[in-house]
């Protein structure tokens, strides 16, 4: 006998790809203009915060560092029109540095140099802070809009977790995130959908995919670590194993496309910068690396470490453990999602990115109110209950609004204490209610469904006997 081998279109499981009803275009449209409703909502939060009066540097007037918190409307976007030479409207990192302070001078801001080409340009037809939010606002909303419907294309009407969802009204315009999210969203789509008419190789979306989180990591970083996970589901052959070449168990030399693109991709971008500002463009870096834990930064490590030991001997601990905490979860995320491959025949490479995004904002030293628009979107591409849904963002709302609440305390001389008002009560149930929820996620996306298709069947390989001649 002998054993031959034919390529046969077989339609995928209900759960792994059948058709479902169509999501047409008023469908799709109603997700995006909703998802602008709830943006614009979000601005008019923060645009509380600006005039009606501004100083000799554009600054809001008056009272704004206390109207900032008291009113909960403080955004990044409006605090550094002073203190990073934004004002001033000097191109970004190159002709800065870091001084012995620990202070950025010279045009740079500590974000990767994506961001800091969006700040700049917001800033350039700004001569207040309330222009630069406005015209910053302007410049991100496409991609908020965008987000929302590629996550319709994707997911359907679970797009409305996105389009609807309190963080957006909360963080869209409080830092420059909305651009990271879509790059990262859109990494997803390419991957499951591709673009165009014509159906293209796994290797070939995956690779575009892993220019997008390039991108992605030039505005923000994080979508850096979803590039494991999809070398491993294009070392795999992707679902069922069908993208695999001919004869091969796994697709290394696709894998190994797949990262040399995300890194390309990084270096690229980076590299006018380092030639032209070498020092500029290390400084930003270098600010995050000496950034402490502290009352700002909303970690775990803080609000667990500081009452038992000393600052410095707080900073030192911190400066171990969370970078090896974070490589750790990222390790066992990728296991867990292999022992999931082995059982199911395809890699998770979403849930297994969800996953590792846990464990990164969890761990990491800062975790800033914003970075929850990084995890809203797998709320949409993955299936969980709702109630976790709810939980997360009710956590994140007690954290969004009573951090700001509770700063305003402190700084203007109310009682600040725990037993003195709710501000307090609410960032503890905000960062430990995160905290809980994190780690029980890291494990719900693990086990969890995608909630879309793809675009099309895949082929499948099928082997069948036949008689020899």
């Amino acid at each position: 006998m002998s054993v031959t081998r034919e390529v046969v279109a077989v339609p995928e499981r209900a759960d792994a790809g059948s058709r479902v009803p169509r999501f047409g275009r008023v469908a799709l449209a109603a997700v995006v203009l909703l998802c602008g409703l709830t943006m614009f909502v979000g601005f008019l939060n923060k645009d509380r915060c600006t005039g009606p009066e501004f100083d000799q540097w554009g600054r809001s007037a008056p009272d704004y560092e206390e109207r900032n918190k008291a009113e909960v409307c403080y955004s990044d976007i409006q605090h550094l029109w002073i203190g990073r030479d934004v004002d001033r409207h000097v191109f970004p990192y190159v002709h800065g540095s870091i001084n012995s302070k620990g202070v950025l001078v010279g045009g740079v801001v500590e974000y990767p140099v994506l961001t800091g080409l969006l700040i700049w340009a917001g800033a350039i037809f700004a001569q207040t802070d309330a222009a630069f939010l406005l015209f910053s606002a302007l410049l991100m909303a496409p991609f908020g809009l965008a987000t929302g419907w590629l996550l319709g294309k994707l997911s359907r009407w679970r797009a409305l977790i996105w389009a609807l969802g309190p963080p957006v009204v909360l963080y869209a315009f409080h830092n420059w995130d909305l651009p990271v999210v879509f790059c990262a969203v859109a990494a997803v789509y390419v991957v499951h959908r591709g673009w165009g008419r014509r159906e293209r190789p796994l290797v070939e979306r995956a690779v575009v995919a892993s220019v997008l989180l390039g991108i992605g990591f030039a505005f923000k970083i994080y979508p850096a670590i979803f590039v494991l996970p999809l070398c491993l589901y294009v070392l795999t052959g992707g679902p069922g194993g069908r993208g695999l070449p001919r004869g091969v168990r796994y697709d290394f030399v696709g894998a190994a496309r797949v990262a040399l693109a995300s890194v390309l991709t990084v270096v690229l971008i980076n590299l006018p910068f380092v030639v032209v500002g070498l020092e500029g463009w290390k400084a930003s870096f270098a600010f995050q690396g000496l950034r402490r834990v502290d009352i700002t930064t909303n970690s775990i490590w803080f609000w667990s470490m500081r009452p038992f030991m000393s600052d410095l001997t707080m900073q030192t601990v911190v400066g171990v453990l969370s970078p090896v905490g974070i490589v750790a979860s990222f390790a066992l995320a990728c296991w867990i999602g292999w022992r999931r491959f082995q059982r199911e025949g395809t890699y998770p490479w979403v849930p297994v990115s969800a996953a590792m995004l846990c464990g990164f904002l969890l761990l990491h030293k800062v975790h800033s109110p914003q970075y929850t628009l990084w995890l809203v979107p797998m709320f949409v591409l993955l299936r969980v209950n709702w109630s976790w849904v709810a939980a997360y963002f009710a956590a994140d709302f007690a954290m969004g609004v009573g951090i700001f609440r509770w700063y305003y305390a402190i700084e203007f001389g109310e009682p600040s204490g725990i037993y003195d008002g709710f501000s307090a009560q609410a960032v503890v149930i905000g960062v430990w209610g995160r905290a809980a929820l994190l780690v029980a996620l890291f494990f719900v996306f693990l086990r969890s469904e995608v909630t879309f298709t793809d675009r099309k069947p895949a082929l499948r390989r099928r082997s069948t006997s036949a008689p020899a001649a």
